[in-house]
């Protein structure tokens, strides 16, 4: 309460060994609840709580181990524990006597506020007059939806049956489009499904996500007969997603959960991933820094010989989040930087998916990869980061070759090369592959030739010494660079 009015709630379930707790043991433990989840307000400020059954905690002589332990957390607040009988505590009536009647109003309030935020309403005062105005984007998509319905054979029928009064969950709505409960119905026609899967995975707001997260995006909003199989079809066979994502395998073994945090920000974890090309702003690196609870992150670009003062002031200034708990670990150790490392993979795609289509400096698309990540689906939370974290997701404009095992003999064509790192190819119309010009000679070899000497070294052993050339090579091979016996 802040000058009698409520400004925040919180609440949790009790742990199984909690459900003992005697009755005044569970107020001591919900007021210590509220003391560690709004510390930053209550530190160094005067505060009272009502509890009968606390009123003589601090003049009790003999206190258990868990008292005794709360109670040392408890001397660095300043309050006081102070009763009111009901008749005298006229806010706690108002609040609890009449809680439906306050309830019923805050609800139609926030959904008030829902609606005049849904419109995007911009407020032009004068002094005698109050103008609203709305830009409103309108798109031709539903137009075409609404021509295709009337000549998709299954969706007439629907339509029969809505009209009959036997529709089910589908309905029409004021624009005459059937819809599937909220889902606008979407026709079998081939254009028009492709250009929807094209905005869902290709747009600037959505950089190719996986199969999975892409159904769970674009069903909240449409629907089709097939709808998921279709789409996984679509994003396997993207070309960009071929080339730029890896095959992600379930971990080996069982795992040892980490306990799951009370409230967003309260955990973190974090990591870097450097040796990325230095980009024109100087940044070579990425510091990653993910919420354990909400999955949210953040991608902020640094330079590896930033000191830790600077670290701290890019941590308030993107995160401002203060009072959170970081646990370090080893240099591998799966039940700490399991979800970090899971994080870096996701960037690591969506950064090679940026650079192949759109090209350019790696740190310019950072905050869009951001966005992608936290506005997509997650099935570790069942939803999206913002959803988790603000309560509903951003809306994006969606809303309105085969292969062979290698032969022994071409096996110098790449040092470190292995077959097992080859993926079957999707074949789609729309792909465009360029086919290197390699001559293969009949052996099946390929010659190469030698460009320039890079660098010269005299290698000393014990009883001689060896005269070594780093030589670039040029052809099918162009950019290897390989150190070779200096001939005389």
């Amino acid at each position: 309460m802040q000058n009698k009015q409520v400004i925040a709630y919180a609440s949790r379930q009790l742990r199984v060994h909690e459900r003992n707790y005697p009755t005044h043991d569970l107020e001591l433990a919900a007021v210590v609840f509220v003391l560690k989840l709004w510390r930053h307000y209550l530190y160094a400020s005067r505060f009272e709580s009502d509890h009968k059954s606390l009123k003589y905690l601090f003049d009790q002589k003999e206190l258990n181990m868990r008292q005794r332990r709360w109670l040392e957390f408890l001397k660095d607040y300043d309050f006081g524990l102070n009763y009111h009988p009901g008749k005298a505590n006229v806010v706690a009536d108002a609040l609890s006597r009449k809680s439906l009647h306050m309830s019923m109003l805050m609800v139609k309030e926030l959904d008030l506020i829902e609606q005049f935020r849904d419109l995007s309403l911009v407020c032009e005062s004068t002094h005698n007059s109050v103008k609203l105005g709305m830009l409103k984007l309108t798109s031709g998509i539903l137009d075409e939806i609404r021509e295709g319905q009337k000549s998709d054979v299954l969706l007439v029928d629907k339509l029969t049956l809505v009209n009959q009064g036997q529709g089910g969950e589908f309905r029409v709505d004021e624009n005459s489009v059937l819809r599937f409960g909220n889902r606008v119905c979407i026709p079998d026609v081939t254009e028009l499904k492709k250009s929807i899967l094209e905005e869902g995975h290709r747009s600037g707001l959505s950089i190719h996500p996986g199969a999975t997260k892409m159904y769970h995006d674009l069903k909240k909003l449409f629907w089709w007969p097939g709808m998921k199989r279709e789409i996984a079809s679509f994003v396997y066979s993207c070309l960009t997603c071929q080339k730029s994502k890896i095959e992600h395998q379930k971990p080996s073994g069982l795992m040892q959960p980490l306990a799951i945090p009370e409230w967003k920000w309260d955990s973190i974890s974090m990591d870097f991933v450097s040796g990325l090309p230095r980009t024109s702003k100087n940044f070579e690196a990425i510091w990653v820094i993910v919420d354990r609870l909400t999955k949210s992150a953040h991608f902020i670009p640094i330079r590896m010989d930033y000191p830790l003062e600077r670290l701290a002031e890019l941590y308030i200034e993107k995160i401002r989040a203060l009072g959170t708990k970081l646990r370090l670990s080893s240099a591998y150790h799966p039940q700490t930087d399991g979800q970090t490392e899971r994080t870096i993979q996701s960037l690591e795609d969506l950064l090679r998916a940026c650079v192949l289509e759109k090209g350019g400096a790696w740190d310019c698309y950072l905050p869009l990869i951001e966005f992608t990540y936290n506005n997509s689906f997650h099935s570790s939370i069942g939803m999206a980061p913002f959803e988790a974290l603000y309560g509903r997701r951003c809306r994006t404009p969606l809303c309105c070759l085969s292969y062979r095992t290698l032969p022994p003999s071409l096996a110098n064509l790449h040092e470190v090369f292995h077959v097992s790192q080859l993926r079957r190819y999707i074949h789609d119309p729309s792909h465009v592959v360029q086919v290197d010009d390699v001559q293969v000679r009949d052996n099946l070899t390929v010659e190469t030739s030698p460009m320039r000497i890079e660098d010269r070294e005299l290698k000393q052993l014990r009883g001689k010494e060896i005269a070594l050339v780093k030589v670039a090579w040029g052809g099918p091979a162009g950019g290897n660079v390989t150190w070779k016996l200096r001939v005389r």
